[in-house]
């Protein structure tokens, strides 16, 4: 869980590994005070994504291509098509692609499962904000994808 949100919200596989293990470093040094499964299952989600963005600011200045890396971890899942796995690449671009607030908030949303009222708490923002990012990201999502993804439905029908 914690690698997979640092993944979504960095983009990048070496960086979501740090993102990683700085916060179950973190947990060990700070993890006495947790005092049930959903309180630690809770702090590593907050931990992991205040991580990740940090990570995320400090690679603002250098910028540097995800596109291969998104590719080669799709292709390790042998059951799906090219096709599919295009998709797949395609929509992590598209998700990239977002403001970071809104990519943070489709990912709690959508890939934890989580409402937004959890959402709010693990970021620390109010309960509107968060909705409002999730309906501008999906609405952005949704545009994007109109547009650079239409080979993707036309094979469909």
């Amino acid at each position: 869980m914690v690698f997979s949100i640092a993944l979504r919200v960095v983009g990048e596989r070496g960086t979501a590994e740090e993102v990683a293990q700085d916060v179950f470093v973190q947990l060990h040094k700070s993890g006495e005070g947790l005092e049930s499964a959903e309180h630690v299952r809770f702090w590593l989600r907050r931990v992991a994504v205040h991580r990740a963005t940090d990570a995320l600011r400090r690679r603002a200045s250098r910028p540097e291509s995800w596109a291969e890396e998104w590719v080669e971890e799709k292709q390790e899942a042998p059951m799906q098509t090219l096709s599919s796995l295009m998709m797949g690449a395609r929509l992590e671009e598209l998700l990239l692609g977002l403001p970071e607030t809104m990519r943070v908030a489709v990912t709690l949303r959508y890939q934890e499962e989580m409402a937004p009222e959890e959402i709010a708490a693990v970021l620390e923002q109010p309960v509107a904000t968060v909705k409002s990012n999730l309906q501008r990201g999906l609405k952005m999502l949704r545009r994007k994808a109109a547009v650079t993804m239409k080979e993707y439905v036309r094979e469909q029908v």
